[in-house]
């Protein structure tokens, strides 16, 4: 049997060649076009001598090149390695290193960190630059020119027989506990998951136009917007990095029917200004991942624009989507939904038993078609994430209700123990998010003396809003246990974000 992810491309371009599958700024590409600039490429990776099975580093943001560029690896049987495009020389020499990439494609707006990188690495031997303008050719000495190299091959006719299980995608983990880990995801990981989250979680059709916002290297973005929306014909409409007004403006103007972002991107839209000028009358889809959702922001956005967020859950090394609300039945704000199909769930106390009662803490662990072949060349990290018939322990701590529905407390490692009692950082985060002046919120665990560790919200306010910090320490001692309302809150005017929206604890701390 074989199977590989670009066959999602390659039917697609034969059932709607002249369907537009990229939109960015005033260009559309169509499926056909698409579909041979990706095998010109594969064409002149081959001719660059590039083995079956050797990886590709893809240093692109929201571009219509990440997508050539990722299709164009696997009609050459290259396993994709995409980098964050705010890494630096130094990280981006780790992640060549440490993923054997022997070529890296680089947006020409990250080329200085990216060449300096690329060189510290002997064995990545070739740096492809991608660009804006299509007339322009040129490279810097030691690279190659994405451009050049597509108009200079003829396309490669056929995909390799490559199989279910060969890696794909390796997919670097935020490394929140040392360094970042390449999980090793395959055709099959990958392919299930767009297509069934296409399919069965939304679902997508010809008809769709999605806002692409989240990032495309990123697992959320990659399978369930690029790889999901192209599947089934649909459109992408590119936005390399988010901007509330710009995206209003795209929604509008290409009648998006199809958003998928983060909560931070939520209630930037929710809060914008002049949100009330903008038509997103033709949005019909709306999901969110990557954090959990503060129930406030969702019942507040699915109010104003008569829509239903959908919030899944998943990480990358679960291809990622592990759960969803689904349509057929009613959602619970709040939750991350119920396992997928074919997927399972359990929770496991501090001790390693199964945890049986409803309500009751764990941390989720997850068995299923979705799981990673494990990280790239770590198998002591392996033996300690996948365990017991193929467990995958997430590290996220979780409940389940009587009726099957999932809830993420907190990640394990965000968890404070204050004076031997857990705290859970998201449950104060929604009591924050409640209150009226409070834009952006999120609890750390600080040292303490006597206590070991003590709660300290760090929080941002809506514009024109005052609060005082003894005044949010009152407010959440009025709703909360003793345990567990902040002792200490600092105001600050924005907090820190990765590349997806997510709140950085991390820096916090």
């Amino acid at each position: 049997m074989s199977l590989n992810l670009a066959v999602l491309l390659r039917e697609s371009a034969h059932r709607y060649p002249e369907r537009v599958a990229i939109t960015v700024g005033d260009q559309d590409i169509t499926y056909q076009t698409l579909h041979d600039y990706a095998r010109r490429l594969a064409t002149a990776l081959e001719g660059l001598g590039l083995k079956r099975g050797q990886h590709v580093a893809l240093m692109l943001p929201n571009v219509p090149h990440f997508t050539i560029a990722y299709y164009a690896a696997h009609y050459a049987a290259n396993p994709v390695v995409p980098l964050n495009v705010l890494l630096k020389a130094d990280e981006i020499a780790y992640h060549l290193d440490d993923s054997d990439a022997v070529a890296l494609v680089v947006w020409e707006g990250f080329l200085e960190e990216a060449q300096k990188g690329f060189n510290k690495v002997d064995a990545c031997k070739h740096l492809i630059v991608a660009k804006a303008d299509r007339t322009n050719t040129s490279a810097p000495e030691g690279a190659l020119n994405m451009t050049a190299l597509i108009g200079t091959n003829e396309p490669k006719s056929e995909l390799p027989d490559t199989n279910p299980d060969d890696t794909a995608v390796i997919l670097y983990t935020s490394g929140t506990t040392g360094r970042p880990k390449g999980a090793e995801l395959t055709h099959f990981n990958m392919f299930y998951n767009a297509e069934y989250s296409a399919t069965k979680l939304m679902p997508l059709s010809a008809d769709t136009t999605a806002l692409a916002v989240l990032p495309l290297f990123h697992s959320f973005g990659q399978t369930v917007i690029q790889n999901g929306v192209l599947s089934q014909g649909g459109r992408l409409v590119l936005l390399p990095r988010f901007e509330p007004t710009q995206a209003f403006q795209l929604m509008q103007k290409h009648r998006v029917t199809l958003f998928a972002g983060v909560p931070t991107m939520y209630f930037a839209l929710l809060n914008h200004p002049e949100a009330e000028s903008f038509d997103l009358s033709a949005l019909k889809l709306c999901c969110s991942g990557g954090a959990a959702m503060p129930v406030e922001v969702m019942k507040a956005f699915d109010a104003k624009y008569n829509v239903n967020i959908l919030e899944g859950y998943g990480l990358s090394e679960t291809s990622p989507v592990a759960s969803f609300n689904t349509l057929d039945r009613p959602k619970k704000p709040g939750s991350v939904g119920v396992p997928i199909w074919g997927v399972e769930f359990m929770l496991e106390d501090a001790n390693g038993k199964r945890v049986t009662d409803t309500d009751t803490p764990g941390e989720i662990c997850i068995k299923g078609h979705n799981i990673m072949k494990g990280y790239y060349k770590r198998p002591e990290a392996n033996a300690e994430a996948i365990k017991d018939g193929g467990w995958f322990h997430s590290g996220d701590i979780g409940t389940r209700d009587a009726d099957g529905f999932y809830y993420i407390v907190d990640r394990k490692k965000d968890m404070v123990i204050r004076g031997g009692f857990n705290v859970y950082p998201r449950e104060i985060e929604e009591v924050l998010y409640a209150h009226p002046a409070i834009a952006e919120a999120a609890v750390i665990g600080i040292p303490h003396e006597s206590h070991g560790e003590e709660v300290k919200a760090v929080v941002a306010l809506k514009p024109e809003a005052k609060a005082e910090p003894q005044e949010l320490i009152d407010y959440c001692k009025e709703k909360l246990a003793a345990y567990k309302y902040p002792r200490v809150v600092e105001i600050i005017d924005e907090l820190p974000k990765g590349p997806t929206g997510k709140i950085l604890k991390r820096e916090l701390r």
